[in-house]
């Protein structure tokens, strides 16, 4: 190629890059305000979002981990649009170290997801629980959001309906959730199994990711197809500049 298609070859490649990083920065951007917006007011996005927000990752404090995806997709773009821009080799470099940390990180994660299932159980237990037995019941907006889960989802609790033992809820109507009752109200004296849903929603949760796995692992293929395409383009602009 001649320079002046060299040159506007790379002009065409670093504007793309600014334009995907501007997009990704703007997703996260969202992303974060959703987070924040859950966190402070939990009770008006359900409102809004109610058929959404039965979704399966309530399971977890989706608000919290939308704000830490939302951060991290901000600073991705950031370093992406601003290393583009100023043609900077370190930002560039800054940029594909990045990338390359956070692909690393969710192939660790999927290996340890698809080998170590119980796990990634007994860490969701020791954080989930805690909350249940804390917050259910006495704080509305984390009690909303796990009744429209077990309901749509059809499970009690993340593991069985024990995970609500001693909650504000328990301590209070003397009985577990209505979603864990299969017939009427459940004497506290006796919380026999013929009486409560044993499926946890951990349980379910899994059992719709090996249902669509094809979708899932498509999604997360092509994630990661785009974050190696990102790491290439910052390394093709990162060596062009080093030409220079």
């Amino acid at each position: 190629l001649s320079p002046g298609e060299k040159m506007g070859c790379f002009t065409f490649i670093k504007v793309m890059m600014i334009l995907f990083n501007l997009a990704i920065f703007l997703g996260g951007g969202t992303l974060l305000g959703v987070g924040i917006w859950v966190t402070v007011d939990g009770q008006s996005f359900l409102d809004i979002f109610g058929a959404l927000s039965s979704s399966v990752l309530q399971v977890m404090n989706v608000s919290y981990v939308l704000i830490v995806i939302g951060a991290i997709l901000l600073v991705i773009g950031f370093l992406g649009c601003c290393s583009a821009q100023k043609e900077s080799q370190c930002l560039l470099m800054m940029f594909f170290s990045v990338v390359l940390i956070i692909l690393i990180a969710e192939i660790a994660a999927a290996v340890v997801a698809l080998v170590y299932t119980g796990l990634a159980e007994t860490l969701l237990t020791a954080v989930v629980t805690p909350l249940l037995r804390e917050k259910y019941g006495a704080d509305n907006s984390f009690t909303q959001i796990w009744n429209v889960t077990m309901m749509k989802v059809h499970c009690c609790g993340l593991n069985n309906y024990t995970d609500f033992t001693d909650s504000p809820w328990h301590k209070e109507h003397k009985t577990y959730p209505e979603s864990c009752l299969v017939r009427g109200s459940l004497p506290l004296a006796c919380p026999h199994v013929c009486g409560c849903l044993l499926q946890g929603c951990f349980a379910q949760i899994l059992e719709e990711i090996k249902t669509n796995a094809g979708v899932v692992g498509g999604v997360a293929a092509g994630i990661a197809a785009l974050e190696i395409a990102a790491m290439v383009v910052a390394m093709y602009l990162y060596c062009h500049l080093d030409q220079k």
